[in-house]
């Protein structure tokens, strides 16, 4: 297991943090989604073998929002 941290700066609320953390239901491998819309950035507990740092860019575009790596 692995934990990074992602730039998420188009949160702005509560509910924008809750949407991007929705993405842990959605990929297999990830274990813990931490998203802080205050920070603007989340932190993500996932298995490398199982999912990679470009899915997970692309599930949080899915949901609406734009992440980059730290």
């Amino acid at each position: 297991m692995v934990k990074k941290v992602f730039l998420v700066s188009d949160m702005h609320c509560p509910n924008c943090a809750m949407r991007v953390e929705s993405i842990e239901d959605d990929l297999p491998g990830v274990k813990q989604v931490s998203a802080s819309y205050k920070k603007g950035q989340m932190v993500v507990e996932f298995d490398e073998k199982q999912v990679s740092e470009a899915q997970i860019l692309a599930a949080v575009k899915k949901v609406g929002y734009s992440a980059e790596a730290m």
